[in-house]
Order: C-alpha cells, then sequence, then structure tokens
C-alpha cells in the first residue's frame, strides 16, 4: 500500500491541504467531490496516513514508523473505512451505527482518528440521518472524508456539514504521460485509451489491466455485425451476458456521441472511438438523426436507473437497446 500520492495532477491541491493540517485548520469533515477514476481515494487514503503518521516529512508520510507499518498493513486501528457491502448496494444504517460506537472510544494510536467513506451516494435515508449525528459532534482529532462521485445525490444537510474540494478530470498531458509510464503504452495508445475513459487515468489504468477491454471488443464487433445482419439482437446480448451492464451502455453512449458529433460537423473522424472509424462513418452517413438521439436518450435513462441502484432486466434491455441500434441506418 503506497504511503504518498504519485498523481502530478494533485500537487498543488495536496499542498494547500498538507499547509491546513500544519496550520491546524483541518476541518472535521470533507466531501472530496468529482469524477470517478481520477484518484480521490488514494487522495483521501494518503491524507489519513499523513494525519496518522508520527513523523511526517516533506509534505508526506514517513513510510516507516510504527503507524505507517500498521497502515501499510491494512490494520490500523483508527483508520476506518465505510464502503457498501457490495456493488449496487447502499451503505447500511448498521454499519454507520458501527462507525459511532467506534468512534465513542477513544483513539488506540493515541492521535488522530480517519474515517473515509465511500462512495458516499451510496448512503440511504436512513444511514445518511444517522452519519449527521457524526458530522454534528464528529469528537476531538476526528476526520471524516466522503467521497462522492456524484454529490448532487446527497442530502442537503450532508453537504452543508463539510468543507468540500471539488477535483476535476486533469489535463490529458498529465494523464497522458502517466498513463504511458504506468502502463508501459505509447503515447497514441494512451490517448485513445483515455479518451475511452472520459478523461480519468486511473479508469483508464482498470479498464486497461482488467478484461474491460476484451468485453468493449466484444461489443463493438457485435454492433458491425449487427449491422451487416451477421447477428441478431437477442444473439448478441446472449454473448454480452457476462459484460458489466454499466460499461455497456457507456460505451454505446460514446459510440453516438462521436456519431452526432460527425454528422453535426461533417467530419469523417470519431473523436473517441478511432478504432471503430469504418462502422461510425458508415452509421453517420446513413443513420437517422432523430432514431440516435431517441436511442441516446433512453442510454442515459438507463444509465441513471443503474446508478440509483434499480435492476432492470438485463438481457431485455440490452436486446431493445441493440435493436435500436441496427435500426439506426434501416
Amino acid at each position: 500500500m503506497s504511503q504518498a500520492l504519485h498523481y502530478p495532477w494533485f500537487e498543488s491541491r495536496w499542498a494547500h491541504m498538507v499547509e491546513q493540517c500544519s496550520g491546524g485548520r483541518l476541518p472535521h469533515a470533507l466531501l472530496l467531490a468529482g469524477p470517478a477514476g481520477i484518484g480521490k481515494q488514494d487522495f483521501a487514503t494518503t491524507l489519513g496516513n499523513y494525519l496518522l503518521c508520527q513523523a511526517p516529512a516533506n509534505g508526506q508520510p514517513c513510510g516507516r514508523c510504527h503507524s505507517c507499518e500498521l497502515r501499510q498493513a491494512g490494520s490500523h486501528p483508527d483508520f476506518i473505512q465505510v464502503s457498501p457491502e457490495g456493488p449496487g448496494k447502499p451503505i447500511k444504517v448498521d454499519q454507520v451505527r458501527e462507525l459511532i460506537d467506534h468512534l465513542h472510544s477513544t483513539a488506540q494510536q493515541g492521535g488522530y482518528r480517519v474515517v473515509v467513506l465511500e462512495p458516499a451516494e451510496s448512503l440511504n435515508t436512513s444511514s445518511a440521518n444517522a452519519l449527521l449525528k457524526i458530522l454534528e459532534e464528529p469528537g476531538e482529532d476526528t476526520l471524516l472524508v466522503l467521497i462522492s462521485h456524484q454529490p448532487g445525490q446527497l442530502m442537503p444537510t450532508i453537504r452543508s456539514r463539510c468543507q468540500r474540494i471539488d477535483f476535476a478530470v486533469p489535463p490529458a498531458p498529465d494523464a497522458i504521460a502517466w498513463l504511458s509510464t504506468a502502463l508501459g503504452l505509447p503515447q497514441e495508445k494512451s490517448e485513445q485509451l483515455l479518451a475511452i475513459a472520459h478523461g480519468a487515468p486511473l479508469r483508464a489504468r482498470d479498464l486497461y489491466q482488467g478484461d474491460a477491454m476484451d468485453q468493449r471488443k466484444q461489443l463493438l464487433t457485435g454492433l458491425a455485425d449487427l449491422l451487416r445482419d451477421r447477428v441478431s439482437a437477442s444473439e448478441l446480448a446472449t454473448k454480452l451476458t457476462k459484460c458489466d451492464l454499466l460499461n455497456c451502455l457507456d460505451w454505446l453512449a460514446s459510440l453516438l456521441n462521436d456519431v452526432i458529433r460527425m454528422q453535426m460537423t461533417h467530419s469523417d473522424q470519431p473523436r473517441v472511438n478511432r478504432d471503430m472509424k469504418r462502422m461510425l462513418e458508415a452509421v453517420a452517413k446513413q443513420g437517422s438523426r432523430v432514431k440516435i438521439f431517441q436511442m441516446s436518450d433512453r442510454i442515459q435513462e438507463e444509465r441513471v436507473s443503474l446508478m440509483l441502484r434499480q435492476n432492470p432486466n438485463r438481457q431485455l434491455l440490452l436486446e431493445t437497446l441493440l435493436q435500436q441500434w441496427s435500426a439506426l441506418i434501416r
């Protein structure tokens, strides 16, 4: 577990945070808000490491003291992480109550206690109301760090009790250089990977290191076959059973955004999905703009439903969207 923060796009924010810590101006609660995949979790973890470290130096935790050793082992008793018990599940009120009980005791290492809660939008009404009690009276030398990818979904009373720090996707040159170094990729490959990840470098890294890019290839190849009548919507939906549904919706939306941009600018070059240039060029030339916008709207509606933890019929949803895709040039 790395103790220091190694993302160049966070340097100025991190320096400001260290200055707040050194000056005794650290609030009791922070809300780190911004898109997923840019490093907010690592920022929060490193801040926790820094506060718990017994000998921080040069604005970073030392990595050698007993506290740092406990953090590296993932067993520091005064560093608490609260997350949903599984993907798509909420943070339950029992989890927050257990946190409250823990914070009523004194810090076992005699210093700060740090709580990192992520993603904060997973709080349901009961757990959010329970959390308000801690935010109002967190106790001495206690820092609560809420991480949110969708801060608009948080209760206003939660947001108002935290000092908010907004994070944006880093400048493309910084992200591309970091990706190229981290993954050992040429700049052009890193640039396309970053575009697919909407500018989020850690998401781009995770897509490349996992099986997501293979899933994307399966989807895009299937979409091309669908337009050529080599596969039916039902057959392709079945083949995509193991693919992450939210990723599928994201990639479909990205394709349509490229098509819309190509139609409106009379360009033959997709901005993001350059590896599917021929297919997108054909859809842009032959596709009905009305049908393209209708499909785009449907995808956005389904993405919102998924983010709100609703459970659609996966097979039916994919079949419907794939039929819409096939009908774009009919």
